[in-house]
C-alpha cells in the first residue's frame, strides 16, 4: 500500500506545532477532512509558509504518518486575497468555515461541500464592501446553502404548524410571522395563537364530568406541542429569508442593513441549534458591524 497520496483541498484551520511547524486542517475533494503537518511552515523561507495559510487551495502530496500525516509537496491553485483585506469578509469566511468543519466527514469524498464552500468564498470576496448588506447577504446565503446541503435547512416557505404557504404582506406595516427553532422554521402567528388557546383551554377540568368507571380502558390523546417562538419577522425579513433558497443572491428593493442583521441572527441561532455548538466567529461579525454602525451614525 502506498505511503503517499494526492489530494486537492482548501485550508480551514491552522495551529502551531513546535518551533517551526503547523498543523493544517484541510477540506479535500477526495478524502474529506484531513489534518496534516506542514513541516517548517513557520520558517521565513519555507515554501509551505504561504501555502499553509487560511483559505488557500492547494494540490497536495501527503505522506501517511502514525498519528498525523505530513505535507511533502504543495502547489497552490487558488487564493482569496480579498478576504484578508476586509475584516467583515474575513469574519464571514471564518464563520462559514466553522460550519463546514462541523459538517465535513473524514475519509469520505466531500466534493459537493468543497465546491459549495469555494463558491461562497468567491462570492464573499467579490461582494461590495460599501455597505454591510453586501457581506451580510452573502454570509446568510452561504449559511442557508450549507444547511441545505446537510439536510437541515429551515422551512421558510410554509407554516410549520398548518402547512399553509406564507407570503409577506408589505401593505400592513404591523404584519409579522414567527420563527421557531425547535419547530424547524416559520410559523403563522394566528395558527400558533389558536393552538396555544386550545392548549390552555384543555388544561382545565370539565365541570361535573363523570368519574371513570373501574376496569374501563383509558385512551391517551397526545396533543400537538406548542412550539416556542424564537423570534418574529416582518414582511421584509420573511422575503429575504425565502429568497435565500435561490441559487443566486439578488438585490431586494427596500432591504436595509438591519434587515440582513436580523436574518443573520436567526440563521446563527438555528445553525447553532442544529450543530449543537456555538459559532465562535459570529462574535467577530457582531463587533465588526456594531463598530461600522457606530462610525456611520
Amino acid at each position: 500500500m502506498s505511503r503517499t497520496y494526492k489530494a486537492t483541498g482548501i485550508n480551514l484551520k491552522t495551529q502551531v506545532l513546535g518551533e517551526s511547524d503547523k498543523i493544517v486542517t484541510i477540506l479535500t475533494r477526495e478524502f474529506g477532512l484531513i489534518r496534516a503537518v506542514a513541516p517548517g511552515a513557520r520558517k521565513h523561507n519555507s515554501s509551505l509558509g504561504g501555502r499553509s495559510g487560511m483559505f488557500v487551495v492547494n494540490e497536495l502530496l501527503i505522506a501517511k504518518g502514525r498519528s498525523l500525516d505530513k505535507i511533502t509537496q504543495a502547489q497552490t491553485l487558488k487564493t482569496y486575497p480579498g478576504l484578508a483585506k476586509d475584516l467583515g469578509k474575513l469574519a464571514a469566511s471564518q464563520y462559514l468555515a466553522e460550519i463546514v468543519l462541523c459538517q465535513a466527514l473524514s475519509e469520505q469524498p466531500q466534493e459537493e461541500l468543497y465546491e459549495l464552500f469555494n463558491e461562497h468564498l468567491h462570492r464573499l470576496e467579490a461582494a461590495s464592501s460599501a455597505n454591510a448588506s453586501g457581506v451580510l447577504a452573502h454570509l446568510a446565503h452561504g449559511v442557508f446553502h450549507l444547511l441545505a446541503l446537510a439536510g437541515v435547512t429551515p422551512q421558510v416557505q410554509v407554516c410549520c404548524l398548518s402547512g399553509r404557504s406564507l407570503k409577506p404582506d408589505f401593505t400592513d406595516p404591523n404584519w409579522q410571522v414567527g420563527f421557531s427553532i425547535p419547530a424547524g422554521g416559520t410559523v403563522c402567528l394566528e395558527a400558533w395563537k389558536r393552538l396555544r388557546t386550545e392548549g390552555e383551554r384543555n388544561q382545565y377540568p370539565i365541570p361535573n364530568a363523570p368519574s371513570p368507571m373501574p376496569h374501563t380502558q383509558t385512551v391517551v390523546v397526545h396533543r400537538q406541542e406548542i412550539p416556542v417562538i424564537s423570534s418574529r419577522l416582518g414582511a421584509m425579513e420573511l422575503a429575504l429569508l425565502q429568497h435565500l433558497s435561490q441559487p443566486e443572491i439578488m438585490q431586494i428593493d427596500g432591504a436595509r442593513d438591519h434587515n440582513w442583521l436580523s436574518i443573520e441572527q436567526i440563521l446563527r441561532q438555528y445553525a447553532q441549534y442544529q450543530l449543537g455548538r456555538p459559532i465562535r466567529s459570529a462574535t467577530l461579525i457582531d463587533s465588526y458591524f456594531a463598530a461600522n454602525h457606530d462610525a456611520t451614525v
